[in-house]
């Protein structure tokens, strides 16, 4: 493995099997044409041409797009192409900061291929020396998603209806047991794209980034259990473990990698693969 494996694990995608999916007239997301032709014919509100699935005109405003989507989602279910509804709803529409045309269960986002959001927290402390450390998170074993992997020490996705501020503030306490006060000086330090092809669908999120230098005095606790375990691991074990091995949340890595080149840990002359992964890691949307 190497760093620029995992980003490029990340992106592995194949456009052939999907179409379009517009709402409104915009293009929001993307489906296989064979989910695509399966919604078409079993719930009216969906048409279907060659090149896109979208709404019939009769369907308009965000409820009703958003009550098809659910009739959607639980017909998926019923089929057992996702997991069980999680009653956590994500945007669809056009971009961030732009009144979302619908909301989708985020059980179903990948099937649609709608771009969805989240954010991740570098929690790190600096050494006497300014070595940096980061905290790592071990995932349960009972996640349905990389169980027993590691992670940020802060991540979740952003639902419909919460700030990003506020949901900051929620998965740290959750997480990791912070309190506000500390999580309020976490600094927003930019943001990844990723396009993955799952077996559910086109997996299309947004990371938010986030730094935030703990005392050394501080140390997370999960409260809500979907982490097993912190550790404090100096970040040249973490550069390693990250490109060696395969035992990282597969979206974690580009925000670890995304770290050691901001704080100067990857550079040019370390890393000769450092213009490739600058590349990748801000890949131009699916088109």
């Amino acid at each position: 493995m190497s760093f620029l494996d995992h980003i490029r694990a990340c992106n592995a995608h194949d456009l052939s099997g999907f179409r379009r999916f517009e709402l409104d007239g915009q293009p929001v997301g993307w489906i296989r044409h064979t989910l695509a032709d399966d919604l078409a014919a079993a719930l009216p509100g969906f048409v279907i041409t060659p090149h896109r699935l979208t709404m019939a005109p009769e369907i308009t405003g965000f409820a009703a797009r958003s009550a098809l989507l659910d009739r959607a989602a639980r017909r998926l279910v019923e089929q057992g192409v996702i997991s069980p509804l999680r009653g956590e709803h994500y945007p669809v529409g056009t971009g961030w900061g732009v009144p979302p045309l619908a909301q989708l269960d985020r059980a179903a986002v990948a099937v649609f291929g709608t771009e969805s959001y989240g954010l991740h927290v570098n929690g790190f402390v600096r050494g006497d020396d300014g070595g940096l450390s980061l905290w790592i998170a071990t995932r349960a074993r009972d996640r349905a998603i990389a169980p027993g992997e590691y992670d940020n020490m802060v991540a979740g996705g952003q639902p419909i209806g919460l700030s990003l501020a506020d949901n900051l503030l929620k998965e740290a306490q959750e997480e990791a047991g912070l309190d506000a006060a500390l999580v309020r000086r976490a600094t927003p330090v930019g943001a990844l794209r990723y396009c993955l092809e799952t077996p559910e669908g086109l997996k299309r999120d947004r990371l938010f980034l986030y730094d935030l230098e703990l005392p050394r005095d501080v140390v997370p606790v999960n409260t809500d259990g979907e982490v097993e375990s912190f550790a404090l691991w100096p970040v040249e074990r973490v550069a390693e473990s990250v490109r060696t091995t395969q035992s990282w949340k597969f979206n974690v890595t580009l925000v670890i990698v995304d770290f050691l080149i901001r704080h100067g840990c990857l550079t040019p002359d370390n890393e000769p693969d450092y213009l490739a992964i600058i590349d990748a890691l801000h890949p131009p949307p699916p088109a």
